[in-house]
C-alpha cells in the first residue's frame, strides 16, 4: 500500500472542498486506523497554553507509536495522529526537511496546527453546531466524482483499496466542516468591508493600482552642448524656456518638436513618444507627464539627459468597470487582512482558555 495513493486521495478530499479553505496541516484522509493507544500515564502538573511541559518519551516502541504526546483540554492527541500530519505536510509543500532543526520545526508547526483544530472542534461542540446528514452525502458526492468513481460502492472500493476506510474519510470531512463553520460564526459574521474603507485604501494606493494603465504624450528634448558643464545646462533651459512660451502662446507642440526638439528619434512624428504603459518610462519622467490632464503642456522639466517640454494627449485612469474591478480586488484584500487579524484574535482567545498538556 503506497503512502503517496493515500495522500492523493486526501489532496482530492481538499479540493472537493469548494468554498473551505483547508488548513494545509489537517490530513482529511489518512493511514487505515490506528490500535487504541494505551491507557496515559498520570498526567503530570496541568498548566494554561501555551506551555508546555515536555517529559522525556518512553522507550518502549510500541508505546512511542500510539503513545499520547498532547492532552487538548480533555482531548488526547497521539504520536500517530501527529506523524500523520507531519507525513500530509510533507506531500503538500513537496518539501520533506533534511536536517533535525528543520524536522523538530514541522513537527512543532504540524502540532500546533493539531492543537488549534481540537480547540476549534471543542468550541463547535459546545455551540451545538453540526453538519448534518445531506450536506455530507453532497460533499461526499463531490468527492467520488472528482475521483472518477462511477457509484457509491465503487467510491468506497477505492477507498479500501488504499487502507482507508469510508468511516475514516466521512470522520475527517465532518471535522473539517465543523471548523469551518465555527470560524464562520466567530470570525467571518464578525467583520466588514465598508465603502469608506475602500475608498481609503484606493487614495492611498491608487499610483501602485494604476500600473499597467495606458497613456499617450510628446516631448520636445533639448540637450546641453557636451563639454559645456553648467553652462551648457543654462543654454539649454533658456531654448527650452523660449519654445514653451510659443506652446504657450497657442503654436502646434508637433510643429515646434519637428523644428527644435533634439530627439530625432520622435522629431519627425512631431515629438509623439507613443502608447505608454505606466511604470514604462523613468519614475521622474512619468511623475511630470502623468500630473497633466489631457491637452495640458508642462514647463521646462530637467531630467539626466537635458530639457523637456512634455504634451499629454491621453490617459486611460481607474474609471468605469476598471473602477468597479479595482474596487472589488480591494474589498478582497482587505476583508482577508481583517479576517487574518480577526482570526488570530479568537484563536488566541480560546486558547488562552485551555488547558493544554504536553507529553511529547
Amino acid at each position: 500500500m503506497s503512502g503517496a495513493a493515500r495522500l492523493v486521495l486526501a489532496a482530492a478530499v481538499l479540493s472537493a472542498l469548494s468554498g473551505c479553505s483547508a488548513p494545509s496541516w489537517v490530513p482529511l484522509v489518512g493511514k487505515a486506523k490506528a490500535p487504541e493507544p494505551p491507557s496515559p500515564p498520570p498526567p503530570p502538573h496541568e498548566v494554561r497554553a501555551p506551555i508546555l511541559s515536555r517529559p522525556a518519551p518512553p522507550t518502549d516502541d510500541d508505546l512511542v507509536v500510539d503513545r499520547v504526546i498532547c492532552v487538548v483540554n480533555s482531548d488526547a492527541v497521539t504520536l500517530y495522529e501527529l506523524e500523520e500530519a507531519e507525513a500530509y505536510a510533507v506531500y503538500e509543500t513537496k518539501q520533506a526537511p533534511s536536517t533535525p532543526a528543520g524536522r523538530a520545526a514541522l513537527r512543532e508547526k504540524t502540532l500546533a496546527g493539531i492543537i488549534e483544530k481540537r480547540l476549534q472542534l471543542q468550541q463547535a461542540e459546545r455551540e451545538k453546531i453540526v453538519v448534518d446528514d445531506a450536506e455530507m452525502k453532497e460533499q461526499l458526492d463531490e468527492i467520488q466524482k472528482r475521483l472518477g468513481a462511477k457509484n457509491e460502492v465503487e467510491f468506497e472500493q477505492m477507498v479500501k483499496a488504499q487502507g482507508l476506510s469510508l468511516d475514516g474519510v466521512k470522520k475527517r470531512l465532518r471535522e473539517q466542516l465543523l471548523v469551518e463553520r465555527i470560524k464562520r460564526r466567530k470570525v467571518n459574521l464578525r467583520i466588514s468591508v465598508t465603502e469608506e474603507d475602500i475608498d481609503q485604501y484606493l487614495n492611498a494606493n491608487r499610483e501602485k493600482l494604476e500600473t499597467g494603465l495606458s497613456f499617450e504624450a510628446r516631448h520636445i528634448l533639448f540637450v546641453p552642448p557636451a563639454g559645456a558643464g553648467e553652462d551648457g545646462w543654462r543654454a539649454g533651459r533658456r531654448r527650452a524656456e523660449d519654445v514653451y512660451t510659443r506652446v504657450m502662446g497657442g503654436e502646434e507642440f508637433g510643429e515646434l518638436a519637428r523644428e527644435f526638439s533634439d530627439d530625432t528619434a520622435t522629431a519627425k512624428n512631431g515629438g509623439r513618444l507613443g502608447v505608454l504603459k505606466r511604470g514604462e518610462l523613468a519614475p521622474d519622467i512619468e511623475k511630470a507627464i502623468l500630473r497633466l490632464s489631457p491637452g495640458e503642456h508642462s514647463p521646462p522639466f530637467r531630467s539626466e539627459v537635458g530639457f523637456h517640454l512634455f504634451e499629454l494627449e491621453s490617459k486611460e485612469t481607474l474609471a468605469g468597470e476598471q473602477l468597479t474591478h479595482a474596487r472589488n480586488q480591494i474589498r478582497d484584500i482587505l476583508y482577508k487582512q481583517k479576517y487574518e487579524v480577526r482570526l488570530n484574535e479568537w484563536l488566541v482567545e480560546i486558547r488562552g482558555k485551555a488547558i493544554i498538556e504536553m507529553r511529547l
